[in-house]
């Protein structure tokens, strides 16, 4: 699962494209169907998205909700979103995977 830097989640609403790398002036990749944002996954430009605290909770209470967490778990989840979150300045996508190691997350990665 990709966040995007429009703050949603892409889940297969993608177009393929190529692109200029480092490595090939050609290269495949993928971009975001709702926004049109453009990954580069070979240089290591992921996206990364930085939101308010407000804003990180309404992409975690989707995130949950896509994952079928009961309401306990998706409170102790927002509590670890506020505490990391508190702690330093990490992208979206850090907070949310550290979020759900903490709650022993089952493999589930944000990472691709």
């Amino acid at each position: 699962m990709i966040l995007c830097e429009c703050g949603e989640f892409v889940e297969g609403r993608t177009f393929k494209v190529y692109i200029e790398t480092s490595s090939n002036p050609s290269t495949a990749t993928i971009g975001h169907r709702d926004c049109g944002f453009i990954f580069d996954f070979i240089d290591g430009n992921a996206p990364k998205k930085y939101s308010s605290k407000k804003e990180l909770k309404v992409l975690a209470v989707r995130f949950a909700k896509k994952r079928k967490m009961d309401y306990a778990s998706i409170e102790r989840f927002l509590i670890e979103i506020d505490r990391i979150k508190s702690c330093g300045r990490l992208p979206d996508s850090e907070v949310l995977l550290q979020a759900l190691e903490k709650l022993g997350g089952n493999g589930v990665s944000l990472r691709q």
